[in-house]
């Protein structure tokens, strides 16, 4: 059976994602609306709060296959959760073309752990508060530290 994000691991990127309902522009320009939904997305857009979780768990989805085709070590289910965050943030390609999977995928979960910090840059290189709180988090849930 596929691993699956873990209803506290969605309720844990519903916090660092927040909701909106209108279409925004998101940091790097993206028009972007619910939990982070960039696909279709169009100035003006509106939707209500069952298509923002419909939007979050196809985007889910895409995440989890993500995982489930670059991931070949086995994962505890924090882990996964913590993966599933990142990866909803950052993208798939950008994943799995990361040091952070690397190291995972050679049994290196201490220095795959290690990786969450470097990814705090928006899109023009700048140091992200947002971003550094968010990897911390995400560090903190993967190694199951308690992040206060």
């Amino acid at each position: 059976m596929t691993q699956k994000t873990s209803d506290a691991g969605r309720a844990f990127i519903e916090a660092h994602e927040g909701c909106r309902l209108t279409a925004y522009r998101d940091g790097a320009g993206i028009w972007t609306i619910g939990y982070g939904h960039t696909n279709g997305v169009v100035p003006g857009m509106v939707i209500n709060q069952a298509q923002a979780d419909a939007f979050l768990a196809a985007d889910l989805g895409a995440v989890e296959r993500c995982i489930a085709g670059t991931v070949r070590v086995p994962l505890a289910q924090d882990q996964f959760d913590a993966l599933a965050c990142f990866i909803f943030n950052i993208g798939g390609g950008a994943f799995a073309s990361s040091t952070l999977l690397r190291l995972l995928n050679t049994g290196d979960a201490p220095g795959a752990a290690n990786q969450f910090g470097r990814w705090i840059h928006d899109a023009a290189g700048s140091v992200e508060p947002g971003l550094v709180t968010r990897r911390a988090d995400e560090r903190a849930l993967f190694t199951g530290e308690k992040n206060d």
